[in-house]
């Protein structure tokens, strides 16, 4: 099982020790990358990934190892702490770079058969909208699963973190790795994902961007072919 670990800042605080823990306990070949420091560049919003092509990105370049990393791993995981409530301005950053492979546009096929996990921390509150707006482009990706854990940790260090949240941030991640392991290999798209591909897939025929259409064509999805059969 091969793992990428994407994680939303630079420090290795808690959010980075349980994508670690939950990883470790996959038993797989680890890839991480830390943001900003492997990836800090802005979209600047010049729309030539969705008009021409993804490599058209002024970024495409230094984006390029985590997206292959990304496109092998068969778990992803999106880690960030929250910041006023949301993911860390690296991490929505990085996110706004794959906007060309939402469904709308040009999905790829592999993510119909990936897992992925959205983890967040805080001290406080607002895990449920951070983990929402990673889980908002896993599921645009297309990816079959994702999975969220998020956890308060009364603590702004890894190093004060009490005990007792250690326990059951432990076995909270051991059900979760024993869960991601039971469908490695055969987990396929919610009906919800399939609807989704179904609606873009008409939205496709009408061939409203033309580089878009011309990739769904390529890959057969505007006849019989579906990205999660093998």
């Amino acid at each position: 099982m091969k793992i990428t670990i994407i994680h939303g800042q630079s420090h290795k605080g808690s959010t980075y020790h349980i994508a670690r823990m939950l990883a470790e306990k996959l038993e797989g070949d680890i890839t991480e990358f830390f943001l900003p420091r492997d990836f800090g560049a802005f979209c600047i919003g010049c729309t030539r990934c969705f008009e021409k092509s993804e490599s058209m990105c002024p970024h495409y370049e230094t984006l390029k190892p985590i997206t292959e990393a990304i496109d092998s791993a068969d778990v992803i995981i999106l880690a960030s702490p929250v910041y006023v409530y949301h993911v860390t301005g690296a991490m929505k950053s990085f996110l706004d770079h794959y906007g060309y492979r939402w469904m709308v546009h040009r999905p790829e096929e592999r993510m119909f058969r990936k897992q992925a996990v959205c983890i967040s921390t805080a001290a406080g509150g607002g895990m449920r909208s951070t983990n929402k707006d990673m889980a908002d482009s896993t599921f645009f990706w297309g990816v079959a699963k994702t999975y969220r854990y998020g956890v308060g940790v009364a603590a702004v260090s890894w190093a004060k973190v009490k005990p007792r949240i250690k326990r059951r941030i432990d076995a909270r991640t051991t059900a979760l790795a024993q869960e991601i392991r039971r469908n490695h290999g055969r987990v396929k798209p919610s009906f919800k994902t399939k609807c989704y591909f179904y609606i873009m897939r008409l939205a496709q025929k009408s061939g409203w961007n033309p580089v878009d259409a011309a990739y769904w064509r390529e890959k057969g999805w505007l006849g019989r072919k579906r990205p999660w059969r093998r």
